[in-house]
């Protein structure tokens, strides 16, 4: 899989989750939500998808071409900038 095509996968993804769970921007709100009671901190839908990021870097130094987490980095990437862009 080239460049192009694993970012046509991942807006797959995104799709897909979009129809499971709503837009980026209202699931992220929600998780964020969440974490910020659990954590006792302020956590924004940004944050959320910074640290969804990082998750996945962090499993990918482990297996630096595994191609689901690979695709999860552009995805979260894409969500992110869902999130930011009317900030």
């Amino acid at each position: 899989m080239n460049g192009a095509m694993l970012l046509q996968n991942a807006a797959g993804v995104i799709e897909n989750r979009e129809r499971a769970y709503g837009s980026p921007a209202e699931s992220f709100a929600r998780i964020a939500a969440r974490w910020s009671l659990t954590l006792g901190v302020t956590v924004n839908p940004a944050q959320v998808a910074l640290c969804l990021i990082d998750l996945k870097l962090a499993r990918l130094t482990h297996d630096p071409s595994h191609l689901d987490s690979i695709v999860d980095v552009a995805g979260y990437a894409a969500c992110l900038r869902e999130v930011t862009r009317e900030v």
